[in-house]
């Protein structure tokens, strides 16, 4: 089955964190999506280190990734110069990498859907025909 919507950092967190303050909203959020849900080697970098090491929350996150729940896209080397090109439009935010490629993921695969609890930046961010995402869950 085809991914229908992204997933960032900071839902991946939600979802393993029952003390986040966003656990809750993204556990009804994540409900609402058809599986799998697609992210970027950079998120997953991004989630781990943001653990602390705690082993329940890494165990939790790699459960999501073996099921197939989150899958990681590749992002070929050729791919990175686009990637950079975001990261210039976006510099007065300023758009970090790990956004930068869940934006281009987004429109090389035709989504534009994105579970973030990082609604300022992906408020702000286009997509091509200055389409937005939609955005869950929605803002506290």
């Amino acid at each position: 089955m085809l991914p229908a919507a992204l997933i960032d950092t900071g839902p991946l967190l939600a979802l393993v964190d029952r003390n986040d303050e966003w656990h809750e909203l993204c556990v009804r959020a994540y409900s609402q999506c058809q599986l799998p849900l697609l992210t970027t080697q950079a998120v997953l970098t991004e989630a781990f280190h943001l653990t602390r090491g705690d082993s329940r929350e890494i165990s939790a996150i790699w459960t999501l990734i073996r099921s197939g729940a989150v899958r990681m896209a590749s992002i070929q080397n050729e791919e990175l110069a686009r990637i950079h090109m975001l990261m210039d439009d976006y510099a007065d935010r300023p758009m970090d990498f790990a956004d930068a490629t869940l934006v281009y993921l987004a429109t090389r695969e035709y989504l534009n859907l994105i579970l973030t609890v990082d609604h300022s930046d992906f408020e702000t961010y286009r997509l091509p025909g200055r389409k937005r995402f939609s955005i869950l869950p929605s803002r506290k």
